[in-house]
Parts: structure tokens; C-alpha cells; sequence
């Protein structure tokens, strides 16, 4: 059954954050990454119905930090639809040897988020991103690492997505079919972090994805 989704909640860590304003001025709250991008153009092609997005992403943040404010900038909001995308901090602390990285709590976080979302917010729907890096940049040193981990994360964001009935956004490959147009540094500068043409790529499989979807934005 189709439900009318009017508020689009983004959560995640630098790459949802896109530096976006603290405030009430309009013009940064999204940010300059793919969330500006999918608000540009759905709130433009919607305009009738005026639909509303919510950035809450927080550079640095693993999913353990999402599910410690969860209440706070999730649950209180009621959004009609939350779209994750995370997983990238979580592995660089590992692959670091960070303390904060001693346990991989990855996959036990990420469940109860969804446990508690569908429990307290059961008509509330639910995207799940692929987290994703690209050989470049701080990637590089430690790649088959890098790779390694995120590959391991990907499998466990599909698997939820299968679980818990949500919908999944592939992305590594779309980044990885990307990187021989251009090359990996054009769409991901550093391996972590998009550039402006890979945020539009995000953008564009998002919304491939929600719009074709139970839960598109209308």
C-alpha cells in the first residue's frame, strides 16, 4: 500500500552533513552534498505539495553516535520516511586502530535503531544506503582493508534492509562503474568524502530507488 510521504528525514555522518547550516537560514540547512540535491529536485518537481527534508547528519558520526541522539534527531521528528547512509567512520576506526574502534559495533547498532524505529514509528518508512569508498586518497594505504570492511558493512545493510522490510540504495557499484568513466578521484577526492559529481550520483540512485518505491515522496 502506497503512503503519502510529506517529510523526508537524511541521517548519517559528513557525506548526509554536506556542512549544512545550524539554523533557520533556508538557503544552507541541507547542506551542499546529495541531500540539496534530492530536496532541489523533488521540492521543485512537488512544489504543490510542499514536501519537507530534514538533514541530521553529523561529520565524524558512526552508527553507534546516530542511535546515542536517535531520540533527539529521529523519533521526536516523526518524519513519514528516514534515509540512512553510514558505515565509512565506523570502519576507519578500525582500520586505524582508534580506540574508539576497539569493538565493530556496526551491525549491532545499526539493528537497534531499526528495532526501536519500527517499534515506536511503525508507519514510518525506512532507506537504507550502501556505505561505499573508492581507491584514492586516504584509501589508498590499508585499501584491501578499506575495501574489505565495506564490503562486510554492505552485506549487512542488505541483509537488514531484507529483514526489516526497508528499502536498500546500492551505491558501491554505481561508484566502482563510475571510476572508469572518470577515474576515482573525480567522483570521491579523498576515497571517503564525494565530489560534486558523486554526490549527484548519490542523488540520482536515491531517488531510482524511493520514487519507484511504496514510499515515494509525492
Amino acid at each position: 500500500m502506497t503512503k503519502t510521504i510529506k517529510t523526508v528525514l537524511f541521517q548519517g555522518d559528513s557525506i548526509t552533513d554536506g556542512n549544512r547550516g545550524r539554523d533557520s537560514d533556508l538557503n544552507h540547512i541541507h547542506g551542499h552534498g546529495y541531500v540539496h540535491l534530492i530536496a532541489a529536485e523533488l521540492g521543485y518537481e512537488l512544489a504543490e505539495s510542499q514536501p519537507q527534508f530534514i538533514n541530521r547528519g553529523i561529520s565524524g558520526h558512526r552508527v553507534s553516535d546516530l542511535y546515542a541522539r536517535w531520540n533527539e534527531d529521529a523519533i521526536s521528528l516523526r518524519p513519514d520516511l528516514i534515509s540512512m547512509l553510514v558505515g565509512v567512520n565506523d570502519a576507519g576506526r578500525i582500520i586505524e586502530g582508534s580506540p574508539s574502534g576497539a569493538t565493530d559495533r556496526f551491525e549491532k547498532a545499526y539493528r537497534h535503531i531499526l528495532e526501536e524505529t519500527k517499534e515506536v514509528l511503525p508507519q514510518t518508512g525506512l532507506v537504507l544506503c550502501e556505505p561505499f569508498v573508492l581507491k584514492t586518497g586516504a584509501t589508498v594505504e590499508n585499501w584491501d582493508k578499506w575495501r574489505q570492511r565495506l564490503n562486510e558493512y554492505s552485506l549487512v545493510v542488505r541483509q537488514l534492509a531484507q529483514e526489516f522490510e526497508t528499502l536498500f540504495v546500492p551505491l558501491q557499484e554505481a561508484f566502482d562503474h563510475a571510476a572508469k568513466r572518470a577515474g576515482a578521484e573525480y567522483w570521491i577526492w579523498d576515497g571517503i568524502h564525494p565530489t560534486t559529481a558523486g554526490h549527484q550520483l548519490i542523488s540520482r540512485e536515491w531517488l531510482r530507488v524511493v520514487q519507484n518505491s511504496p514510499f515515494a515522496i509525492s
